[in-house]
């Protein structure tokens, strides 16, 4: 008997979607490890995921997660006061000199909403793309930096510096810092 090997129609083929996966924390014992309890839940892109196993008795896995799921579920926000008064620190109260960058690009912090948004916008799209970096884990969760590029309001052209996020389950992004550096 022959049997015709089945091909599929070019309309099938293989998905371009990032391939993503989701840190599980599996209990199992008596203690458990703060930095996997922070990442239980989280989306990675496959490429940029935490190491893992995370230590030696680690029970995680790493499953995968559907593309549309990852983009369904995944927002960024931040809290309206890391714009003001932290990034700006009109009363000099942080001392971190953060504000200098933004006022020599020609923002003020009457741009604090604009920045906000623009901010949240640019680290959505950049997440769901695979474009950050990981940096520290602790006990808080997995930190990542996430490049930003904004208009000079002063002059023409663009500016571009690192923001800092936490990951957080089901892909929601948290602002830990508007400004990280270059």
């Amino acid at each position: 008997m022959y049997f015709k090997r089945w091909t599929p129609a070019p309309y099938h083929q293989k998905s371009i979607e990032p391939p993503w996966v989701q840190w599980t924390h599996h209990s199992e014992g008596k203690t458990h490890c703060p930095e996997c309890l922070a990442l239980d839940g989280c989306f990675f892109h496959q490429g940029k995921a935490p190491t893992w196993p995370h230590h030696p008795y680690c029970h995680c896995t790493l499953e995968e997660v559907p593309y549309a799921v990852v983009w369904a579920n995944a927002s960024a926000y931040s809290d309206y006061s890391k714009f003001d008064p932290y990034l700006f620190d009109p009363e000099n109260f942080y001392k971190h000199g953060k504000n200098r960058a933004f006022e020599s690009w020609g923002y003020s912090i009457s741009d604090s909403l604009w920045l906000k948004a623009e901010m949240e916008k640019q680290a959505l799209e950049k997440y769901l793309s695979g474009e950050y970096a990981l940096g520290k884990l602790d006990k808080y969760g997995q930190h990542i930096s996430i490049h930003i590029e904004i208009p000079r309001k002063d002059r023409s052209g663009t500016v571009s510096f690192l923001s800092g996020w936490m990951v957080k389950p089901n892909g929601k992004l948290k602002l830990n810092t508007p400004y990280g550096g270059k």
